[in-house]
């Protein structure tokens, strides 16, 4: 599933976009059963921003995926950042407890040398 994006309207400013999934889905890989959780996603964008219904298009097509909480949460990282480059991310999956146990797994990328563009003025 492709990601799509279009142009950051404010390039030269930060500014925080965040998305909240609450009905995520996936497989659990070694019981076959499935896995209910949110997934957060949180960016400030460099020159790209995500285009919403692809992001959930994206997310929904893990639902009948056998991954681990840890994979999915780092491959919904990668593909963001692959697709939109933004100077820091962050993706946060919180999972319905199973067994008496929560999880949330957290994954951030930062690009440091990333600078945001000038503008015309001082």
């Amino acid at each position: 599933m492709r990601l799509e994006t279009f142009e950051n309207p404010r390039p030269q400013r930060d500014y925080v976009i965040r998305h909240e999934a609450p009905e995520f889905t996936s497989v659990c890989p070694k019981t076959g059963q499935p896995d209910f959780g949110t997934v957060v996603i949180e960016y400030v964008a460099d020159r790209l921003c995500v285009e919403l219904k692809s992001l959930k298009l994206y997310l929904q097509s893990y639902r009948n995926r056998g991954i681990f909480y840890e994979a999915v949460t780092n491959q919904i990282l990668d593909d963001l950042v692959a697709a939109l480059r933004p100077r820091r991310i962050r993706v946060e999956t919180h999972w319905t407890p199973r067994g008496g146990m929560r999880s949330v797994i957290i994954a951030e990328q930062a690009h440091p040398a990333r600078r945001r563009p000038r503008s015309n003025g001082r």
